[in-house]
């Protein structure tokens, strides 16, 4: 470990102190005394009871919760809310500060410096790795999967708070020590004062501002930076942008019937104003700086017929040859930002000027002004503002991020059977076995004849389906081949469910019988149960034999599939899950390998480590050998999209943690195959036992569905105005059919984090321990599993876990699954610490301990109030403070865990 983490530990005690002692003198001056005063007490009381759970501790406790008036309760769990956000910030620093001292002592892998001297010490040159980015697609994709509980006003607070101390960090004017004092409590009243959750639910536009303002705040800043960077390593300049920032807000409509034709409009034009505004503001700047006189500085032909070409024609300009260029850039990006937003720009042009047809023609004309500064005066323009505006554009376009489509299988077959019978071509397609399905779709798919008629009677979700398609095609008109790329198809188990996109995209002109490679979207699989993963090689198989199929995936030169973590986790366990992903990649690439076709694999992970949370380094590292080559999506859901991208610096880390996963993964990549060969046959019976206990607990165990929705805030949750969609796919309260993201965050409000680990002490239990810490030594796969399984239950609390169960009816039930689950939690935690060869959970990675420990405490407050309140009102007081207290408890220990979602 460097020498100067201790230090680093310090300084985020210290500020930890500092933010925490700022929010207590808020709290005595805004909440008064008293409610200081038990705040105190309830934390004092928390960490007793942690320490002694038994009868005293917990009688203390228990009196205190009793005793707190509503409006104390709730304050309460305002403050230790709060108190948890402002903790975020000081480790979000602290892990800044550790990134970069072990950066400096060349300690970590997961940087652009670490990954080239791992390349160099594997035999790889900077050659190969220039090869490999050029060809590469990294993508961190933001989707509006509810678990993220934070107002967007209450992430800005943040922000601000961490700005400040960033100030500090830098030496600026403005930190001396009353300056700095006075700003942060300055933001500790206002958070204080502003509420944390929602009063009303969110809709689809809230979703996308939200999403929006990362990409305005962050991403326009990061990955560009980024770009430049790695060009500079890899003596690079021409290199294409290997990271692109994909989005599923207005387009991912499964279960989601709030997202239609609108929204994906929306979806456009909401970032396109951002984008435009970006781009407006750095022309303007530009034209400001660059005053350069045609009479004492050389320009190229080329620079000289743009100026000439402007309808600039103010005198005071008229030997200024570079801004009579950029007045041109200017007007035609205001006419741009009219054609694509339906408004005009903020600052409107003095001339007008005709629109860009795309981004790749303001792109040339800012390389003829770069081109010229750089011919006529040397490398001092290379790297400068309007080399970064360049890289800005090469990597968002006019549409900042591409838009995945995702649906259920179920509603394209419904849409096409609903297609097909009103034209007359089949009367019930849905009757239709597999073949009959795929001959009659590979038929259509040769006509050009459409199927749609507008004086035809169809189902509204007919209409409904048919209008998003159009409006992607209008998209894809407006924006160019990079807005819309893939359309998900949830649920698929068969080719036909494919094949039905394509279909359905004929019909809106977006493939062409005569051409088929020239389809812009590509129908991707999305595989999520235990036996989609076991069934998804026939299926892309039978897929790929398809000749429409074929085209567009050799076209692109990749066949897209995606796999899922949540719903194969809610099936069989997290180490079933786990393994059973690992499998369906290896049979993905042959499959895909079998026709002459990459693979590219899209990950669905959460945030939770039941949900494929986890380090995202290790998490691409741990990938079957060969499935990553140069290309991988990842999904970064609700909290963690915050977490991981709410602060440029911590951006930056992120997304080189992501490209040296990659370039590793992609060119020396550990021994998969070899550790496959010589340990699968252990994993395959370790999963098998796994599966078998857990699903003896949730699917077979009488009473259990009644005992999650009581020991856990299930029900509570519905009711947290967190996304748009439902938290549940029916009206049903079955297991099978609650959405994976409300399962997983259940479990980690009442602390027992089910997803994460059950299963695998009984997996374990008579499993030879030697061969077990081999696999954890030697292959990443198995040391990426355990390593998470670690970090989540470090995070758990069963004696936490026995007070949510108080809160079950049914006693007699109560003590019987908690007893099943505090027995599998002793198994788990004797078999980690047993391969590990550890005497406490994280006694290998200390600085992540103490993280947890030093949170703990705030925490542990918020799920004692939180189950003090939601047994008052399961008892029946209908006072809104009560539900308002319930939901800012979740909030808190949402933050406080940071990956529960």
């Amino acid at each position: 470990m460097p020498t100067t983490t201790p230090v680093a530990d310090d300084r985020l005690r210290e500020e930890v102190r500092l933010l925490g002692g700022l929010l207590g003198e808020v709290i005595r001056d805004e909440g008064g005394q008293a409610l200081y005063d038990k705040i105190e007490a309830v934390r004092v009381a928390s960490v007793a009871y942690h320490r002694h759970p038994g009868a005293k501790g917990s009688a203390e406790l228990e009196r205190l919760l009793s005793e707190l008036s509503l409006d104390e309760a709730v304050g309460l769990a305002h403050g230790f809310a709060v108190f948890s956000l402002l903790a975020n910030v000081a480790e979000d620093r602290a892990g800044k500060r550790r990134a970069q001292v072990q950066a400096a002592e060349g300690a970590r892998a997961d940087t652009p410096e670490g990954a080239l001297a791992r390349l160099a010490s594997a035999g790889r040159s900077v050659e190969d790795a220039r090869s490999l980015l050029s060809e590469a697609l990294i993508a961190p994709v933001l989707t509006a999967h509810p678990s993220e509980v934070r107002r967007k006003s209450v992430i800005d607070r943040i922000a601000a708070v961490s700005d400040l101390l960033d100030a500090c960090d830098r030496d600026d004017l403005g930190c001396r020590p009353e300056v700095m004092t006075k700003g942060l409590r300055r933001q500790a009243v206002i958070l204080w004062a502003t509420r944390l959750v929602r009063t009303t639910g969110l809709v689809v536009q809230d979703e996308i501002d939200t999403v929006v303002s990362f990409l305005e705040r962050v991403f326009l800043k990061v990955a560009p930076e980024q770009l430049i960077d790695w060009r500079r390593r890899l003596n690079a300049p021409d290199l294409k942008p290997f990271v692109r920032i994909g989005a599923w807000v207005g387009g991912d409509r499964d279960g989601n019937p709030n997202v239609d034709a609108d929204a994906l409009r929306a979806a456009f034009a909401t970032p396109a104003k951002a984008a435009m505004r970006h781009y407006l503001e750095a022309v303007n700047a530009l034209g400001a700086e660059l005053s350069l006189s045609g009479s004492l500085a050389r320009v190229s032909p080329a620079l000289q017929a743009l100026s000439d070409a402007s309808g600039d024609l103010s005198p005071h300009r008229a030997d200024e040859p570079y801004r009579r260029a950029l007045s041109q850039i200017y007007a035609r990006l205001s006419a741009t930002h009219l054609h694509l937003t339906g408004q005009p720009a903020p600052r409107p042009a003095p001339f007008e000027a005709p629109a860009y047809a795309g981004p790749s023609e303001f792109r040339a004309d800012l390389g003829i002004l770069h081109d010229s500064l750089i011919a006529s005066h040397g490398a001092v323009f290379a790297d400068d503002g309007l080399a970064r505006l360049i890289a800005t554009v090469d990597v968002f376009g006019f549409h900042m991020a591409t838009l995945d489509l995702r649906q259920n299988s179920d509603v394209h077959a419904r849409v096409v059977t609903d297609l097909l019978r009103v034209a007359g071509v089949c009367p019930d397609y849905a009757a239709l076995d597999e073949e009959a399905r795929l001959a009659l779709l590979a038929a259509e798919l040769r006509t050009p004849r459409p199927l749609f008629s507008p004086y035809a009677d169809y189902a509204p979700e007919t209409l409904k389906e048919r209008a998003i398609l159009q409006a992607a095609a209008e998209a894809l008109d407006r924006f160019g081949p990079d807005a819309i790329r893939t359309h998900i198809v949830s649920k698929t188990d068969a080719a036909s469910d494919l094949l039905e996109v394509y279909l359905l995209l004929k019909d809106v002109g977006l493939y062409r019988p005569e051409d088929p490679a020239a389809c812009p979207i590509q129908a991707a699989p999305l595989f999520e149960t235990i036996d989609d993963l076991r069934a998804a090689r026939p299926t892309l198989e039978r897929l790929l034999k398809e000749p429409s199929a074929l085209a567009v995936a050799r076209a692109r030169g990749v066949q897209e599939v995606m796999i899922g973590y949540s719903d194969s986790n809610k099936d069989g366990s997290y180490l079933t899950s786990t393994w059973e992903l690992h499998e369906a990649s290896r049979a993905l690439l042959a499959a895909a390998q079998g026709v002459g076709v990459r693979l590219q694999l899209f990950h669905g992970r959460g945030g939770a480590v039941g949900r494929g949370g986890g380090s995202s380094f290790a998490g691409v590292l741990s990938q079957p050998t060969g499935t990553v080559a140069g290309r991988i999506r990842i999904t970064e859901q609700g909290e963690v999209i915050a977490n991981k991208y709410g602060e440029p610096d911590v951006a930056r880390r992120n997304l080189d943690a992501l490209t040296a996963g990659t370039l590793i993964a992609s060119l020396a990549p550990p021994p998969d195959e070899e550790m496959t060969a010589r340990h699968g046959v252990t994993v395959q019976a370790l999963s098998r036992a796994s599966m078998a206990a857990y699903r003896a607990l949730v699917y077979e165990t009488p009473g259990f569905v009644d005992y999650f929705r009581a020991a856990t805030p299930i029900n509570e949750i519905a009711e947290l105005k967190i996304g748009s969609r439902p938290t549940s796919r029916t009206a049903s309260t079955r297991i099978e059919d609650l959405r994976a993201i409300p399962w997983v965050l259940s479990w980690s409000q009442s602390r027992v984090m089910l997803p994460g680990w059950f299963g695998f002490g009984s997996a374990c239990d008579g499993v030879d321990v030697e061969e077990l810490r081999a696999m954890a030594a030697d292959w990443p796969f198995f040391r990426t599993l355990v390593q998470n399984m670690e970090m989540i239950m470090a995070k758990a609390d069963m004696t936490i876990a026995r007070r949510y169960a108080s809160l079950v009816p049914d006693q007699t039930l109560a003590a019987s699954v908690f007893g099943a689950l505090q027995a599998e939690w002793d198994r788990t935690h004797a078999a980690v610490l047993a391969i590990t060869g550890q005497t406490v959970l994280l006694g290998g990675q200390p600085e992540l301990d103490r993280l947890i420990r030093l949170r703990m405490p705030y925490v542990e407050p918020l799920n004692h109030v939180q189950i003090e309140l939601i047994r008052r009102r399961r008892a029946g007081d209908d006072d809104p403070r009560v539900r308002e207290g319930i939901l800012l408890a979740i909030n808190g220990v949402a933050a406080g865990l940071r990956n529960s979602g």
